[in-house]
């Protein structure tokens, strides 16, 4: 709760830093509704979508009411999807306004302690070094390998957790050790004819959880004739501090992205994780204020491309890609689809294995209910938005659903145990599914 004195700073800052245009764009139309989960989910509340947060914001620029908790809560709430964006006849910028008043807010009031020390561990203390990202992450993996996590599961102490964190704790993947962590190639050749020079962003949870799926990135990569780069001063993408009221210590790891990635004669940056770039491709914005940086971030942001954009543009989908029988669906991630606008490509790719169906889902564009940490942090919001997602998914009758973000990846799988349906259906990041269908294809001839 904010004192009397927090909500006067507040509002004033509110006065100083939100774009009044930005503000005034919004027409109040209310295309955006339709397309906002919290507006729907929350049975139609005004307060809960962009054209009612954006009338809030303005109303605590203009003094017409404080900006207590009511609002706070408001600007909580939302998923950050984005979705709103694209619909929007005005071009208004949302997602810029949000990350602004949550910075604001989270910059000027005071935390408990606890708060303050959880905040300080994951914003400063982990996500800004690789190295304790590793050694973090490998202590996951030695509770699976060492026979804890069976003991943990047998003994039924997952119970104290609630429902939804007990069940995300079966669908982890599985981590490598620190070894094969720390052991990461720095560069990689093309496989046959080279037609681009690229640098992969690799991430700080995607470069530890998920290691394989880089690795299959990067393996596409090279089928597809890229020569990789991967610099190893590059650092996390921001995203989960800029969209958490920490933008400061976003513009610091923007700008140690942009010194590591401009030093490369590349042709593009090639990242894998649609939340990461989306956050990327908003670095220009981010570092608009700051003379020194926004040209370089504008560089950076023009060589910015999705791994299913290049596959597509070096013609990948022509190879021979092919799996056994079976349905597929594609899940978009909110930021590809709605901040990069890559939505066609990944489908294209999907649409070009022979052997499987490709079904759409409907309101496959529509969030998951992952959105970072938000599943943890809003739970209920959460798992009702993903009960929707699921109904969804099941009615495509698809045994596979392919998605390109880490956090949606979880959450379907989250969606997948929660119905009960590990047996028939299973969940998979893009990349994995198609160098499954190259080697599976590989052994077939």
């Amino acid at each position: 709760m904010t004192t009397v004195k927090e909500r006067e700073v507040i509002q004033e800052k509110f006065k100083q830093q939100m774009n009044e245009d930005e503000l005034l764009n919004c027409m109040r139309c209310g295309f955006c509704l339709p397309s906002c989960p919290t507006y729907i989910e929350s049975g139609y509340q005004e307060s809960h979508s962009p054209r009612g947060r954006i009338a809030l914001m303005k109303a605590v620029v203009d003094g017409i009411i404080e900006p207590d908790e009511d609002v706070e809560r408001s600007l909580e709430l939302c998923l950050g999807c984005r979705a709103c964006e694209p619909v929007c006849p005005s071009g208004v910028k949302y997602g810029h306004l949000l990350e602004e008043a949550r910075d604001i807010i989270q910059q000027n009031k005071k935390h408990s302690l606890p708060v303050r020390a959880i905040r300080n561990v994951v914003f400063k203390g982990m996500f800004p070094h690789q190295n304790r990202m590793r050694a973090a992450t490998s202590l996951l993996g030695v509770y699976q390998r060492s026979g804890l996590q069976k003991v943990v599961r047998k003994t039924g102490m997952l119970k104290v957790l609630p429902d939804h964190l007990a069940t995300m704790e079966k669908v982890l993947p599985n981590v490598p050790t620190l070894k094969q962590m720390k052991n990461r190639p720095t560069y990689l050749q093309a496989q046959g004819t080279q037609k681009k020079r690229v640098a992969f962003f690799s991430g700080c949870l995607m470069d530890t959880m998920f290691m394989g799926t880089n690795d299959a990135t990067t393996k596409l990569l090279q089928l597809a004739g890229c020569e990789i780069i991967i610099p190893k001063t590059q650092a996390c993408c921001g995203a989960l501090h800029g969209h958490s009221g920490e933008k400061a210590q976003a513009k610091e790891l923007a700008k140690r992205n942009i010194d590591a990635f401009e030093k490369e004669n590349i042709d593009y940056i090639i990242t894998n994780a649609g939340g990461c770039g989306g956050f990327l491709i908003d670095y220009d914005h981010l570092l608009k204020d700051d003379p020194q940086w926004a040209y370089r971030a504008k560089a950076f942001v023009a060589k910015l491309k999705d791994i299913s954009s290049i596959l597509v543009e070096l013609e990948f989908h022509k190879q021979l890609l092919q799996l056994p029988n079976q349905v597929i669906t594609y899940q978009d991630s909110c930021h590809l689809q709605n901040v990069m606008r890559t939505s066609g490509e990944p489908r294209q790719l999907l649409r070009a294995i022979e052997g499987v169906q490709f079904t759409e889902m409907k309101d496959a564009d529509r969030c998951c209910g992952s959105a970072g940490i938000y599943n943890i942090v809003e739970s209920d919001m959460s798992m009702q938005i993903l009960d929707h997602k699921m109904e969804q998914a099941k009615a495509t009758h698809a045994t596979t659903i392919a998605t390109a973000n880490p956090g949606c990846l979880l959450q379907m799988k989250l969606g997948i145990e929660r119905e009960g349906l590990s047996d028939s259906i299973r969940a998979v990041h893009i990349v994995d599914l198609l160098i499954e269908a190259y080697e599976y294809r590989q052994k077939k001839a």
